[in-house]
């Protein structure tokens, strides 16, 4: 039955669901818009960081580890991954980078895949958040709240590093101009790096914060990805506001058509996709793109 509270709480999921796409798409779209580099790997950095955070917690029973631990853990893949992988491909056609990320990611999954079954695992939320909180109007598990909350602040790191900070600024230049920042004498392959590192650790983050809430699977980063490649291009490519955006607009579609009709939620995500491409083809705060 459909009523204000199921209605509001459908928005209150849909907040929590965009926040945790705003954060999974900046690092995907930040990688692109400096890089160039098309990530079909990122949905398995997700699960990575699931995976990484959830072996973490057996160990310790912290889950402020868990959540360090796999974020840590996914920025060091990838590094590591663009050391010795991408930054071979960054002058090659995007069918080269879209085939090699894509085959990155099918190895991540069948490697834990492999390690851990395919049996879902999971990571309860710390004690603080858990139970669920009244709102006066209705009753909401704590930990949903709480998850808005910390993308919130991830998401607000991760604008102070890119519009405060020295890095920020190159990383910005390198969007609008990687051959002027070569020529200005800095490192751009250093930048990549640290770019590259950053967007899979932002992946990573979500990956475990996003545990407690639905069971980690070996492919529970597949739907995300897709989800956060169409938040991207409803936003804009390379830009974080506009990810930001699109994954509050994506998360809120998803949530409140799923009240209605769920098998009609991706039906909308695709139809709100297509007309902005349609209106602004470079996406809602995007500027024209690489060519």
């Amino acid at each position: 039955m459909i009523n204000w509270p199921n209605f509001i709480s459908q928005v209150f999921n849909g907040l929590a669901l965009g926040a945790l796409l705003a954060l999974i798409s900046s690092g995907l779209t930040i990688i692109y818009g400096t890089l160039g580099v098309l990530n079909l790997a990122h949905g398995a950095m997700f699960m990575l960081g699931g995976y990484a955070g959830y072996v973490a917690f057996q160990y310790t029973g912290s889950f402020i580890v868990a959540v360090i631990a796999g974020s840590l853990f996914v920025m060091i893949v990838g590094v590591v991954m663009e050391r010795v992988i991408i930054r071979h491909f960054y002058h090659r056609p995007h069918e080269d980078q879209l085939l090699v990320t894509f085959g990155l990611g099918i190895c991540f999954v069948e490697l834990v895949r492999l390690v851990f079954s395919s049996d879902s695992k999971l990571v309860p939320p710390p004690p603080l958040f858990q139970g669920i909180t009244s709102l006066g109007f209705m009753f909401y598990p704590t930990y949903r709240l709480a998850v808005v909350g910390i993308v919130a602040a991830a998401l607000g790191a991760l604008f102070v590093v890119l519009y405060r900070t020295r890095l920020g600024m190159i990383v910005r230049a390198g969007i609008e101009d990687s051959v002027m920042v070569d020529s200005l004498g800095i490192n751009v392959y250093r930048v990549f790096m640290i770019v590259f590192g950053i967007g899979a650790m932002a992946a990573g983050f979500a990956g475990i914060v996003n545990a407690p809430v639905v069971s980690l699977t070996p492919g529970v980063g597949d739907d995300i990805l897709v989800e956060t490649f169409v938040v991207v291009v409803i936003g804009g490519v390379g830009s974080f506001p506009g990810a930001i955006l699109g994954g509050l607009i994506a998360g809120e579609i998803i949530s409140i058509t799923s009240m209605f009709n769920p098998g009609y939620a991706y039906v909308m995500l695709f139809a709100a996709m297509v007309l902005v491409l349609v209106v602004r083809p470079h996406g809602l705060l995007g500027t024209q793109g690489r060519e």
